[in-house]
């Protein structure tokens, strides 16, 4: 039976919307009072039961590069520009076309992850893609991570966003972009076969963040000797033979190599060897594993090769110090920055109860009376892009050019695939409350609000189908520009109804705000509703 804090009825509708998706789209408060908010979160809980507009898959299936394998995305995209910074490297302005070209895949990426949020009729699944994205972070902006973090999110991250977590963890063990990322794919026991040029030594990268952020986490319970096991079990673990110079079997020499994989008995079975023109784009290479048994949380680990990693794996999704982190990264995100530890200790036993399966556990959640608490009404601050997400769906604007959105996000620190750091972007109130962005929160309320962004517009595009400027750059500097004069002529999109914007958010604003949005002119008022204390909140 659902535990119950003492929220109205409204506040419920409003709180679970604010909470299980990116805040109201028009008729969706309507749509949770008829309804239910336990059917609401009922059927949020299973997407599967929840039908996708046509017009919205239609949309995301015409995003050609989303669908793509991680090897031919490489072929496409990425061995132009090696190719052609080894043949011409003093050629820079046809270096300089390719990675125009390139930006396509990030383009679309961005798109799809800024289309569903705002559309997507499964509000929950969208909150969690970006939930474990964050999670399990990569930089967008790291070479080859331009071309795969897309598909990371698309292959490893999405369909598993609330299924068991041993799933997600080893889907996201298994994309290129995070052994790229993290650089294990250079992990390579010294003295193998195989420990020559970049391939010299341990790298200890990617095992300690396994640790630290995706599992155990920074208290967890593990050494440093620890992280040093668990490199040594993940050499050899990473990306298909030369790291995508030319295989023959791409390159019509298959004949010398014997066929189009070339086979290698190791540990009595054969390995193997995939291209990243076969699609794939993992391999586990025996020629610079550690074959040797290692001890991994007080657990010996018999040398075997890729099994070893399986079995640490398993080994760390079932640990209690990781059933403890995800019940505080996800309660910290559903409920409050600082988390209740009685709700904390019922999500982990449910986790460890159910082998931690991620819709059991949020589930546990959401029939808390913690979550319902009234404390926690509107009581975490927006992310930037919670905020700029919120805003669009409420307004209800139709998005066909998204670099505004992207752009405001980019100026608000927060831009799509941009976080640098391992540990993703955070989500608590005192990394984005400041003067600053709040003032750029401002000018986008009232750009929004008054109709002066061009999000009804087509996006200028160069020759080739790439974007002529990215959505982020390593300095994390803005791009995009737009306009907040409310009395400039040509407005670029039809702005809200003010009056429908405020039924869309359940009439919930404090008498003050009441007061400053009908007391301001007419044309200004779906501003001071976005640009609103209580729109800032969730």
């Amino acid at each position: 039976m659902r535990e119950s804090g003492d929220m109205t009825g409204s506040e419920r509708a409003i709180h679970a919307l604010n909470r299980l998706a990116f805040g109201p789209r028009p008729d969706d408060f309507e749509h949770v009072h008829a309804i239910g908010v336990e059917a609401y979160i009922h059927q949020q809980l299973n997407p599967e039961s929840i039908a996708i507009p046509t017009t919205l898959v239609d949309r995301v299936h015409d995003l050609h590069t989303l669908h793509m394998t991680p090897g031919a995305l490489f072929i496409e995209y990425q061995r132009p520009i090696m190719m052609e910074r080894k043949q011409n490297p003093d050629d820079k302005d046809s270096q300089k076309e390719l990675r125009e070209r390139r930006q396509i895949v990030m383009r679309e990426a961005v798109e799809a992850r800024l289309l569903r949020a705002i559309e997507g009729p499964r509000q929950l699944q969208e909150v969690m893609t970006a939930f474990w994205f964050n999670h399990f972070n990569i930089f967008a902006g790291k070479e080859l991570c331009a071309v795969w973090t897309g598909s990371f999110e698309e292959d490893a991250i999405r369909p598993h966003t609330m299924g068991r977590f041993r799933d997600l963890l080893g889907a996201t063990a298994r994309h290129p972009a995070m052994l790229y990322y993290l650089d294990n794919w250079q992990n390579t026991e010294p003295g193998a076969p195989g420990s020559k040029g970049r391939f010299e030594g341990i790298n200890e990268n990617y095992a300690r963040e396994l640790m630290e952020l995706h599992t155990l986490g920074v208290n967890g319970g593990y050494s440093q000797s620890d992280v040093i096991a668990l490199a040594h079990i993940l050499t050899g673990w990473g990306l298909p033979p030369q790291g995508g110079k030319r295989r023959p079997d791409e390159m019509g020499d298959m004949a010398r190599f014997g066929g189009p994989f070339a086979m290698r008995r190791r540990m009595g079975r054969f390995d193997a060897r995939p291209s990243y023109a076969s699609g794939m784009a993992f391999y586990f290479d025996p020629d610079r594993h550690d074959f040797s048994s290692k001890v991994l949380l007080g657990h010996t680990i018999e040398g075997g090769g890729a099994r070893e990693v399986e079995q640490a794996l398993d080994l760390l999704a079932q640990h209690p110090s990781t059933a403890k982190h995800l019940s505080y990264q996800l309660a910290q995100y559903f409920v409050a920055d600082e988390p209740p530890p009685n709700l904390l200790a019922r999500m982990a036993s449910r986790y460890s109860e159910t082998d931690g399966d991620i819709r059991q556990v949020l589930a546990t959640m959401f029939a808390s009376a913690e979550f319902w608490d009234p404390r926690h009404f509107r009581g975490k601050y927006k992310t930037p892009y919670e905020f700029v997400i919120s805003a669009a769906r409420a307004a209800g604007t139709p998005v066909t050019n998204f670099r505004p959105l992207a752009g405001t996000m980019q100026l608000l620190g927060m831009p799509t695939y941009g976080c640098l750091t391992p540990n993703g972007y955070s989500n608590t109130q005192d990394a984005w409350l400041n003067p600053d962005s709040m003032m750029a929160r401002l000018s986008f309320a009232t750009a929004l609000g008054t109709g002066n962004l061009p999000l009804e517009q087509p996006p200028f595009e160069v020759a080739g189908g790439g974007d002529n400027r990215g959505y982020f750059n390593k300095k994390g500097t803005s791009n995009v520009k737009f306009d907040t004069n409310p009395a400039k002529p040509g407005r670029k999109m039809e702005p809200p109804d003010a009056s429908r914007l405020t039924a869309t958010l359940g009439n919930s604003f404090s008498a003050k705000t009441r007061d400053a949005i009908e007391s301001a002119p007419p044309q200004l008022r779906a501003s001071m509703v976005l640009g609103s204390a209580e729109f800032m909140m969730r």
